[in-house]
């Protein structure tokens, strides 16, 4: 089972709830319970409504800070956790191809998915041997002592790693203004946070043709799974 302190429970729906794409990063774990996950931690992203796309210079600073303090890798670079803005939290087809390619060399890993509403997918896949995967469980273990929620600390750490890619989202809304959050940490100094907008059919379509070959396919991947994604879109149109 993997399990979650309250703290880094609540910690990953915060950062959830920060916004109206997905996030991502990776868990903290104990040195003797690998899967007890104590903290949840960002790096620099670019986010949309279906991906997460990790800055590889944060990934790599990520790796040396942990090193630095005594972790071991299978402490912190195992569990790679990451949200669903929909109610669906199977993964998509550029999950799985990029759980394969970036954790594929891992003696094991886990991929965990959280939806907007709850729920919860887990994976534990073992590349040693043999070989092999399982779905596995997921609580908030209450047993051992956990810290306090720090919200200030928790919302400048989401404004300082995570950026809004705009090739493709709804209305080009967030729960919190990019431009706001660009005023408050300038992660990536020449990305524009100008809205796309997409407020009919041919809009979407004209966003659709606007992307790269591999983002419209990762796009269209993600649909796949995810039957919610209409609803959405036009209750966005057609009721704003």
């Amino acid at each position: 089972m993997l399990r979650f302190s309250p703290t880094a429970w609540a910690k990953l729906l915060f950062m959830r709830d920060m916004t109206d794409n997905e996030v991502g990063g990776f868990g903290v774990t104990e040195a003797d319970d690998l899967l007890f996950i104590t903290d949840f931690v960002l790096v620099k992203q670019k986010v949309t409504c279906v991906s997460v796309s990790f800055d590889d210079e944060a990934v790599a600073d990520y790796f040396e800070d942990q090193v630095e303090v005594g972790r071991q890798p299978e402490r912190f670079a195992r569990i790679w956790l990451h949200t669903h803005p929909g109610n669906s939290p199977e993964p998509s087809g550029t999950d799985e191809n990029t759980f394969a390619r970036v954790f594929g060399s891992c003696d094991w890993a886990i991929m965990f998915i959280v939806a907007q509403d709850g729920k919860t997918f887990a994976r534990l896949r073992f590349n040693a041997g043999p070989g092999g995967e399982v779905n596995i469980p997921v609580c908030v273990d209450y047993s051992y002592e956990f810290d306090a929620a720090d919200f200030d600390v928790w919302q400048q750490q989401y404004l300082a790693n995570v950026v809004e890619d705009t090739f493709f989202s709804l209305n080009g809304k967030s729960k919190k203004s990019q431009n706001d959050q660009l005023e408050e940490a300038d992660v990536f100094g020449s990305t524009s946070f100008d809205s796309l907008g997409v407020s009919s059919s041919e809009d979407m379509i004209e966003e659709l043709d606007l992307m790269h070959p591999a983002e419209r396919q990762a796009f269209m991947d993600e649909l796949a799974v995810r039957s919610d994604f209409w609803d959405e879109y036009e209750s966005e149109v057609l009721y704003e």
